[in-house]
């Protein structure tokens, strides 16, 4: 377990640790169903500058950027990174090798581009209009946590992988009950939150229905056109899953 929280801090947020002393699919594993936890200093990054940009007064548009950028630097654009990639690589080719040299070349792309326009444009709308509410920065910062199971699907055994080191680690490394669970436990968190918010708390569960569908067809999508899912899937994913669960929300 120590290793896990090792892997999944050291991937998820740009805080310093001791890296693990090894990395294998069951360590991966676990570092995946520990995500939301791990995840929380961002939430709390997010919450925090949501609370004193509307504290201070400032434009709701100015402060949901910040929040949206606090969650970006906090884990070093490392899922945006991964969104753009992805979605550079299922535009530039049919050919799965030319796709995949697509997503490693490091450069960004028109579609990776628009994606990140796109997606992280949908994140800063919802939380303009949830940070209107009382408790709305909690309520940010808490989906920003919970939205790290967002990769967990494509971590699941019957999914490929087409990478190698800490890809391949993380791919077929959680069975799909543990994925399951993991899901339910989330949305009936965030539930409870919305709840506490003043929010009618099924919005947390429709929320997750539909950033499940995304995810598992962006999952699907990949497995065709590249043979396996990579980092760069787990990142998309992750992103994908934050802007569904925000805009749920509102």
């Amino acid at each position: 377990m120590p290793d896990a929280w090792r892997l999944s801090l050291g991937t998820l947020t740009a805080l310093p640790c001791r890296p693990p002393t090894a990395v294998d699919t069951q360590v991966a594993g676990r570092a995946a169903l520990l995500a939301p936890v791990a995840a929380v200093p961002l939430g709390t990054a997010a919450a925090v500058t949501g609370w004193l940009g509307t504290v201070l007064g400032l434009a709701p548009l100015a402060v949901a950027v910040m929040v949206v950028a606090a969650v970006v630097a906090g884990n070093r654009a490392f899922h945006v990174d991964g969104l753009a990639d992805t979605a550079d690589g299922l535009t530039a080719s049919y050919d799965a090798a030319r796709s995949l040299a697509v997503m490693k070349s490091g450069s960004v792309g028109p579609a990776g581009a628009t994606a990140i326009l796109l997606v992280l444009g949908t994140q800063v709308g919802a939380v303009v209009s949830l940070l209107a509410l009382p408790r709305g920065p909690v309520v940010v910062g808490c989906l920003v946590a919970l939205s790290r199971v967002g990769h967990t699907p494509a971590c699941a055994r019957p999914v490929p992988s087409v990478s190698g080191g800490l890809g391949a680690a993380y791919a077929r490394s959680l069975a799909v009950p543990a994925v399951t669970a993991q899901w339910v436990v989330a949305a009936a968190a965030a539930s409870v939150v919305l709840g506490w918010a003043g929010l009618p708390w099924r919005q947390a569960p429709v929320g997750f229905a539909v950033a499940v569908v995304a995810v598992l067809l962006l999952v699907r999508r990949a497995s065709r056109r590249l043979g396996g899912v990579n980092g760069d899937v787990f990142g998309a994913a992750i992103e994908v899953t934050l802007a569904c669960l925000l805009v749920a929300a509102t």
